[in-house]
């Protein structure tokens, strides 16, 4: 252990007395691997603080909820639009129907949106989304409340006049004032404002219930024939029932609810959020592999950059390695110090790499709304990799060294 501690001391005395003699030399040689470093994990930083942003953003609509569509959900390939337009639109009593006959629904929802001008006195918010909601959207969808309350049932089931607003709705139209018990303009009709979202700011998809106006769809459908606009059946289910199951459930009943013969495809689809989900791992999938092509020639370069400067530094250090060699040193001795030497200085280039990262990380977050996040996996990669490197690019060197004949080194000038 004694030995080992002191040939790591030597090996980095050399490696330290290198760069200090050498400064330019080593700066330039390092290049590659700090621009190299930069290429990946840069990327990485970038697509994973996307990824988790994206998760979040799929996860608020429910991993355990299955959509019931008139379109199925797709990330690409083949959509055939022509087949799909024919299937008729989901209806209130579909939903009815599925709340009496499933035993594996914990909550169950239909939702239909347009987008509309809201007012208030002479204040007025364009192409806001005005949703029709049934009684139990809030066990479904995630949001909460800031101020007031949800529609009761009694409100639900009469179809009162009632809404519920998102925050930026609320700041824009009443400003200063609590909009709860005042009055909101939509279709030309007056509707209470009875609750307020809590402010939640936009998903990376640009969503947000921050602009959202929500209804009641027993009083929505005497404003708008629901037939003219897409709907949404939402279901949930109960706690340790799996998405399949609850899946094979809703598709017997909705077979049974349109009269479907057995021979007859569906004319209905049925959504979750893993659709969207692989959508995206085989995206960034493809954005990972350009981000090591694109590194790779900078690792390239670099590791090239460290074999050169090590070769150099084999040839200047000669007579040096014929004295230790005289006084005993083994080619291991040799071999290790050289590699030492060359991980060295292969890892302070992805240093270096990774703090221009971490730099861009908060100067992203200081001046922009999209937060960046350096996680320790692509601190540790940058790390690892760039030790790779540094192996790799310094084993020759090293073993030249290792090999010189003692007797001849000495002889060789500085």
């Amino acid at each position: 252990m004694f030995l080992l501690l002191r040939l790591l001391r030597e090996s980095y005395l050399f490696a330290f007395q290198a760069i200090a003699v050498n400064k330019v030399r080593t700066l330039l040689s390092l290049l590659g691997i700090t621009i190299g470093i930069f290429c990946i994990i840069s990327v990485f930083t970038i697509f994973d603080s996307m990824e988790i942003a994206i998760r979040k953003s799929i996860a608020s609509l429910g991993s355990n909820t299955l959509y019931i569509d008139k379109w199925p959900w797709a990330m690409g390939g083949d959509y055939p639009w022509w087949k799909y337009i024919q299937r008729p639109e989901g209806k209130l009593e579909d939903m009815k129907e599925i709340q009496k006959r499933s035993s594996l629904a914990d909550a169950s929802a239909f939702m239909v949106q347009v987008n509309k001008t809201v007012k208030y006195q002479n204040n007025y918010v364009e192409n806001v989304g005005v949703l029709g909601v049934s009684q139990d959207f809030d066990q479904i969808w995630n949001f909460e409340l800031a101020d007031g309350r949800y529609f009761s049932s009694a409100e639900s089931n009469a179809g009162k006049d009632v809404a519920v607003i998102g925050s930026d709705i609320a700041q824009n139209l009443y400003l200063n004032l609590n909009p709860i018990g005042h009055k909101i303009k939509i279709f030309g009709r007056n509707i209470e404002v009875i609750g307020v979202i809590k402010k939640q700011g936009e998903d990376l998809f640009g969503n947000s219930n921050d602009k959202l106006v929500m209804l009641p769809i027993n009083y929505f459908k005497t404003l708008i024939d629901l037939r003219d606009v897409g709907t949404s059946i939402m279901v949930k289910a109960k706690p340790y029932v799996s998405n399949d199951e609850l899946r094979d459930e809703l598709t017997g009943i909705m077979r049974s609810i349109r009269k479907l013969k057995p021979s007859a495809e569906d004319n209905f689809s049925i959504n979750e959020t893993s659709i969207i989900s692989k959508g995206f791992d085989s995206l960034f999938h493809v954005i990972a592999m350009v981000g090591w092509i694109i590194g790779g020639f900078s690792l390239l370069v670099g590791g090239f950059g460290i074999a050169n400067i090590m070769f150099v530094s084999v040839k200047e250090r000669t007579n040096i390695i014929g004295i230790q060699k005289a006084l005993g040193a083994k080619n291991y001795f040799i071999l290790f110090q050289f590699l030492f030497e060359a991980v060295f200085l292969s890892i302070i280039g992805g240093i270096v790499g990774i703090l221009i990262v971490l730099l861009l990380t908060i100067i992203v977050g200081q001046g922009f709304d999209f937060h960046l996040t350096l996680t320790g996996g692509n601190v540790m990669l940058g790390i690892c990799v760039s030790a790779i490197i540094g192996l790799v690019s310094g084993i020759i060197p090293a073993y030249s060294a290792s090999r010189l004949d003692p007797v001849e080194a000495m002889r060789t000038a500085i």
